[in-house]
């Protein structure tokens, strides 16, 4: 049987950028890396203190510097050399990869240092994410960005799937420093693929760093009927219905299971949303962009409620697959919205927003489960996040102009 034609990812900015094709490896590697630590600092947390609300803090511990700095890592990214500026954020967070691996090794034991590393961890990511997305549009002709976009797409769902997998096998055969020894290592290759780049300062000179700038950007989100409702709805999926925290509990308390355990409901999620990715060639074709998001948001949230409806640890592990299936959907149309409607004079500060929404919203949702879980239990956590979840769409479908949207109109 033939197969359906636009069905599978393009990957013919591999074959013709030798540059993308080392930016991307690069990139796809230390996805895997940042997985796999995020993974172990939820174990490395909850082993210490037997809290829920203790990993939400993790969280918590990022939120801070990610929205701080993330509302002028784009306003940084266009005023300097961005080659130079990724080596810098790139070497600081490998440094910081080695004191976690540090840390376990001599089994301090501290919690407000794993909440001062991911603070770190975050305020250098809030500079350098910007900055990194910058690259692509310079090393590729503008027809080749949408596949590029789709194999970033598919090489995150990879270490979504990969890294706990890999992180819980690790974590029980060889302690937690190999997993965040491992995460220092996948920077080397960040490193490199940056070094090959030419200098990438700024077209046109770049623009000053400040806070008008900034607040010319959220003014523009705020304003537009469509981008402001991309946003909410994103937020709606993450803060009410994320579900990371809860893993180590549900895995120990309702599953009976331990880091292996964990590693596959992490995993879950990714597999779920690496077939979708695999097979996103029909998204292109759809219309309705808006509709769409709203119906993979509310598919998102009843498949995180539905876990704590089960015992089963491979039912569950089947609710997350659906659940990370429809969320590839919103991430497509949630970046072709962005990308479309936003003129190019005003992209960098919307990706910054967009980098905020993206980290600050699970950051946020984990913290509120912690909580949620930590005076009612795992169960009820991740129950009542998915039913607000949906409840949530449901007030947001009232938009008629968002759910009406065609984008061939």
């Amino acid at each position: 049987m033939p197969v359906p034609r636009g069905l599978f990812a393009d990957v013919t900015p591999l074959r013709e950028s030798v540059a993308f094709r080392w930016l991307w490896g690069g990139q796809s590697l230390s996805s895997i890396g940042s997985f796999m630590t995020m993974v172990a600092v939820a174990i490395q947390t909850y082993d210490l203190t037997g809290s829920s609300v203790a990993v939400g803090a993790i969280s918590l511990a990022s939120l801070l510097p990610t929205l701080v700095l993330g509302l002028f890592g784009g306003s940084i990214a266009d005023a300097v050399d961005r080659r130079r500026l990724v080596l810098l954020t790139g070497s600081g967070l490998m440094i910081v990869s080695l004191v976690f691996a540090l840390q376990a090794l001599l089994d301090w034991r501290q919690l407000w240092l794993l909440y001062l590393l991911t603070a770190t961890a975050a305020a250098l990511s809030a500079v350098d994410t910007p900055a990194r997305r910058t690259f692509i549009p310079r090393v590729l002709p503008l027809e080749r960005l949408p596949a590029a976009a789709a194999l970033s797409q598919l090489s995150f769902q990879v270490a979504i799937i990969a890294a706990p997998v890999l992180a819980g096998v690790l974590i029980a055969t060889a302690g937690l420093e190999a997993a965040y020894g491992l995460d220092a290592l996948t920077f080397l290759a960040v490193l490199v693929s940056v070094r090959r780049l030419p200098p990438m300062p700024p077209e046109g000179g770049g623009s000053t760093i400040g806070l008008r700038s900034v607040i010319e950007g959220l003014k523009y989100a705020a304003n537009h009927k469509l981008i402001g409702m991309i946003f909410l709805i994103d937020l709606n999926a993450t803060v009410l219905a994320m579900p990371a925290a809860l893993f180590p509990a549900l895995a120990d308390t309702h599953f009976g299971g331990g880091p292996r355990t964990v590693g596959y409901l992490f995993a879950a999620i990714g597999v779920g949303g690496l077939i979708a990715a695999i097979l996103s060639g029909p998204l292109a074709r759809l219309r309705h962009q808006g509709r769409a998001m709203l119906i993979s948001v509310a598919i998102w949230g009843a498949g995180i409620g539905a876990v704590g409806l089960t015992h089963s640890l491979w039912l569950a592990v089947a609710f997350l697959a659906i659940a990370g299936a429809a969320d590839i959907v919103t991430t497509v149309f949630r970046a072709t919205i962005l990308q479309t409607k936003t003129p190019d004079e005003l992209r960098g500060r919307l990706n910054s927003l967009d980098f905020i929404i993206g980290l600050g919203g699970p950051n946020l949702g984990n913290a509120r489960a912690g909580a949620v879980a930590g005076v009612f239990g795992p169960v009820v956590g991740i129950i009542s996040g998915g039913a607000a979840c949906v409840l949530g769409i449901l007030l947001l479908a009232t938009n008629k102009p968002f759910r009406s949207y065609n984008a061939k109109s």
